[in-house]
């Protein structure tokens, strides 16, 4: 007999990296359900791009408040209402806010996975697989086995030809989504580090800079460019920043969205993280990718969120990464 095919609601509303690490559901309820199965996603606005160009996803909800209450919030109120009208099967919820309480309770769904829905005991380290913790009642650990996050791009020639881009180059990812706080910016390698590193770089070998809107002001101390580094900062959707990352010899990054961007799209990864703990939060590697974490391995680290953290005056952890280190590190998987 043919099972019915289900109709799900995924709700994912963190950073960019955090939905990421919830895309190995997508695949993971195609192979339970079938490649049929429909499956809508509430997410941040912004962060709904990543899905832009996923055959996978049928529909999107967008979240632009997650602390206004559903009284108060007409984009809540639509989903409830989408619900009603066409329920779903399965509801699986990552967000563990207690602003999403109310709204997992009155989203209509046959059965409900995930946090506010059911006991959820984590016993894994990294985040992909305590995202897998939370939908591991729906679906058969052999499907949960062979699904990773996953992202697809916009169309590479078309992005190649509109930026001009050549057929082999790295990406640095210089900025993160710390850089517009106040304080220390604990997860960033210094600005001299990553000039340095550039100088290093073969002068045949291209360097495409990307960075979002907004994030001009941060690669400033990076200029002047030397004439292998093509400027795409700011020049970019998420779509377009995806298929770039797919198509490049490699990543060099600190710890955020961009590093699992590239593990998602099987592009080597080299990831520069000090008070992060990477076995939890570093870009995850899978059969398929090829992620390598550099360190500068002091006794004190990772220390994020801590009281260490706080007192570190100098970002240690970051500044004794060197840019020579890295770029052995590069020579030595055959990147350059």
């Amino acid at each position: 007999m043919e099972q019915k095919i289900k109709k799900v609601l995924i709700i994912r509303c963190g950073a960019l990296g955090d939905l990421v690490y919830s895309t190995s559901v997508i695949d993971a309820l195609r192979y339970e359900y079938g490649e049929n199965t429909q499956i809508d996603f509430l997410t941040t606005p912004i962060n709904a791009q990543l899905f832009k160009n996923d055959p996978r996803v049928n529909q999107l909800f967008f979240l632009k408040h997650k602390k206004f209450p559903i009284l108060l919030s007409p984009q809540k109120q639509a989903l409830i209402k989408h619900s009603r009208n066409y329920p779903y099967d399965l509801l699986i919820n990552f967000e563990m806010g207690k602003q999403f309480k109310s709204l997992v309770e009155k989203v209509e769904a046959k059965k409900k996975s995930g946090w506010f829905s059911e006991e959820i005991h984590i016993t894994k380290t990294h985040m992909v697989e305590i995202c897998k913790e939370f939908y591991k009642s729906s679906i058969s650990q052999e499907n949960m086995n062979k699904s990773f996050p996953k992202l697809f791009g916009a169309n590479f020639e078309e992005v190649k030809n509109r930026f001009n881009l050549p057929d082999k180059y790295l990406v640095f990812s210089p900025s993160n989504s710390h850089n517009r706080k106040k304080g220390l910016n604990y997860r960033a390698w210094p600005h001299k580090h990553w000039k340095k590193l550039l100088s290093l770089v073969p002068n045949n070998m291209p360097v495409v800079l990307i960075g979002a809107k907004g994030e001009e002001a941060f690669f400033e101390p990076l200029k002047p460019y030397s004439k292998n580094v093509i400027d795409l900062v700011s020049k970019m959707s998420i779509p377009m920043m995806i298929s770039v990352v797919e198509h490049a010899k490699a990543l060099v990054v600190t710890d955020t969205g961009t590093a699992h961007i590239a593990s998602a799209v099987n592009t080597p990864v080299f990831c520069l993280i000090g008070p992060t703990p990477s076995e939890e939060t570093g870009p995850y590697k899978t059969p398929f990718n090829q992620v390598e974490v550099i360190k500068a391995n002091l006794p004190c680290s990772p220390c994020y969120k801590t009281e260490v953290m706080k007192e570190c005056q100098f970002n240690e952890c970051m500044e004794k990464i060197t840019p020579e280190k890295v770029i052995n590190r590069l020579s030595l998987a055959n990147i350059l």
